[in-house]
């Protein structure tokens, strides 16, 4: 695993935003233990229920608000409200509203490959 990325938030099968058409990623800054993205989700949106072996993310949501599902529970997060996802943590990203969703991403780990998913649905 060399850390090597493509393009988008997570485009390869079974990632993070790949299969989700109304996501709209845009990459920020990269280094060898970390990336941050912006993501848009637009309404009535949604990722798959994943987890990542070797990452841990901390999502802000920096316009609208999104439902985030840790685990089994799901909470609404406002406008400049975060959540953290710690490593191994199933998680999804919904957009409920009627307005677009945009956060501001971070992943952290010892590799960022797209290939680190479990999905869990």
């Amino acid at each position: 695993m060399d850390g090597s990325q493509r393009k988008g938030f997570a485009e390869a099968a079974g990632t993070a935003f790949a299969p989700d058409r109304d996501a709209t990623p845009t990459a920020i800054a990269r280094g060898s233990r970390f990336r941050v993205r912006s993501l848009r989700l637009d309404p009535g949106g949604a990722t798959a229920l994943q987890s990542h072996l070797h990452r841990s993310e901390h999502w802000v949501v920096v316009e609208g608000t999104a439902e985030v599902t840790l685990d089994r529970r799901s909470r609404l997060v406002g406008e400049g409200e975060a959540v953290h996802i710690p490593l191994g943590q199933p998680h999804r990203l919904e957009n409920p509203g009627r307005l677009p969703v945009t956060l501001i991403a971070v992943e952290t780990g010892c590799y960022l490959g797209e290939d680190d998913v479990i999905r869990h649905d």
